[in-house]
């Protein structure tokens, strides 16, 4: 087998003592941002799911009448405690939080824009 250069010098740059985050940063507004997108984005998910979840019906007493609105509620009720839990888990570094704020400015439109056609 031979020996194949992979130009890793610049992880030295990225990468300080022990994986934490070097040199490269990322500002406080990107931060703040990227927390406020993320947050309207998860709780667009939230309500989506609570919305679609809900029986067919009009109160939640009918739930037990069909076996596929206790199946639907279920779940919904399983995914909502998962977004909840997700609301609260905040990224670690910041790839995470730049990640966060690209996808959100594609993300929260897309959702508002769901939640009117639910609705």
């Amino acid at each position: 087998m031979s020996w194949m250069p992979i130009a890793a010098d610049h992880w030295t740059e990225r990468w300080g003592p022990r994986g934490k985050l070097g040199v490269v940063g990322v500002s406080p507004r990107l931060q703040m941002a990227a927390l406020i997108l993320r947050t309207l984005f998860i709780i667009s998910l939230l309500v989506v799911t609570a919305h679609i979840s809900m029986p067919q019906s009009s109160t939640i007493w009918t739930v037990y009448e069909t076996p596929s609105d206790m199946i639907r509620l279920a779940l919904g009720f399983l995914v909502c405690l998962w977004f909840a839990f997700q609301l609260f888990a905040m990224p670690k570094d910041a790839q995470a939080q730049r990640t966060w704020f690209y996808l959100g400015l594609a993300a929260v439109p897309f959702s508002a824009i769901c939640i009117v056609g639910i609705w």
